[in-house]
């Protein structure tokens, strides 16, 4: 099979490079056409928040996609087009491409942007944007011909949302990069510490409030130290907070990395999730919680629904409820005070990985639906000659 990887997608987001390689380690032939459109996370904020009037971002969309159109015509033949992350605003073009050509489209939505803007309170804060996104997003998800996310909850919102019927999306989980994501061997001098990480971007649906509360009512038990790493929204809160309670158990590190990143984690005795109550935070399954997995590193999260279809409480995961700070808490002196435990959903947890999440099980899933519309679509192309 041979696809074409089209868009102005993240490039260098976990998600694209996943399902790019995942593809190839399946036999597929990639051929990425892509293009860069954003910066970065503060560029897509402020474009959802009326920068997309400006005639100089105007400007830059016009650039973009004459860029991508000239890489296009360099591509040559393929049996299916897929959208990467983020490709809502890809899909107009892509659709007309793809029509001309008479193949197959699909775009991996992932995420709602409409949905993330929500979150972040760009609906209230700009409610005309807030509605042109909904509606570009709406329109971009009923034009391609199979939509991909990573669970079924997530489908289900997008159904109550939009009212796209659940039979045109398919499923293929967000996985780790086990590439980057392994574990690393190294001896460690037992220090009688339990030592605890996060890393993300501090935005809501990771409720990094809850962990520095959970560190708050841990003060006083030497034998527990929290390293958050990472930058985002809500990083300048939570610094405040714990400067707020005054803790010397929390360490703040910036964004690092990727192999520092994984030396670090490689260090810590346990990952942590998300805690979050957002629809983001509940209908998905972080990338943090799925590379933990894939270092074989307990890891403890949120417990939802879409956790507990895929991973069992105290045998891959430790499930805690959210937005539950004391919950957390008691979770981390139970691990620090059973290395067995520590040691079974390290294990366990790995193996779970490796059966269902690994790069190249992603990539036979996604070529699998990819297979599957080929067919169907060839099938009604003789139909229709017949």
């Amino acid at each position: 099979m041979r696809i074409c990887y089209f868009g102005t997608y993240r490039a260098n987001y976990s998600r694209n490079q996943i399902m790019v390689d995942g593809l190839r380690r399946s036999g597929a032939e990639v051929i990425e056409c892509h293009e860069s459109l954003w910066w970065g996370i503060e560029d897509r904020v402020q474009a959802a928040s009326g920068s997309w009037l400006r005639p100089a971002f105007i400007a830059r969309v016009v650039r973009t996609y004459s860029k991508l159109l000239r890489t296009y015509r360099k591509v040559g033949d393929y049996d299916v087009m897929v959208l990467g992350y983020p490709g809502q605003l890809d899909v107009y073009l892509a659709r007309i491409l793809t029509w001309l050509r008479r193949r197959p489209l699909v775009l991996d939505v992932f995420m709602s942007l409409y949905l993330i803007a929500s979150e972040r309170g760009l609906v209230t804060q700009h409610p005309v944007t807030a509605r042109l996104i909904y509606w570009l997003e709406k329109l971009a998800c009923l034009l391609p011909d199979q939509l991909v996310l990573d669970t079924a909850e997530y489908v289900a919102w997008f159904q109550s949302t939009y009212g796209i019927s659940p039979d045109r999306f398919r499923l293929v989980p967000t996985g780790a990069d086990d590439r980057v994501f392994e574990p690393v061997y190294r001896e460690r001098v037992d220090d009688g510490l339990l030592h605890v990480v996060y890393y993300g971007t501090f935005i809501p649906n990771h409720g990094v409030e809850y962990i520095i509360d959970a560190a708050n009512i841990l003060a006083d038990d030497d034998r527990i130290r929290f390293e958050l790493i990472g930058q985002g929204p809500d990083r300048e809160k939570a610094v405040a907070l714990v400067r707020h309670y005054g803790l010397s158990n929390v360490t703040f590190v910036d964004w690092l990395g990727r192999e520092e990143l994984v030396m670090r984690v490689a260090r810590a005795d346990v990952c942590l999730g998300a805690f979050g109550t957002t629809p983001q935070s509940t209908m998905t399954i972080q990338n943090k919680i799925y590379e933990g997995l894939a270092m074989g590193k307990p890891v403890v999260t949120g417990d939802a629904p879409t956790i507990r279809a895929t991973l069992r409480h105290s045998e891959h995961v430790y499930l805690v409820e959210r937005a539950n700070p004391g919950d957390l808490a008691t979770a981390l002196l139970t691990l620090q005070s059973d290395p067995a435990l520590r040691e079974r959903l390290a294990h366990q947890g790995r193996q779970m990985f490796l059966r269902e999440y690994s790069v190249g099980h992603i990539g036979e899933r996604m070529q699998s639906h990819l297979a599957e519309l080929r067919s169907s679509r060839m099938e009604s192309g003789s139909q229709v000659g017949c």
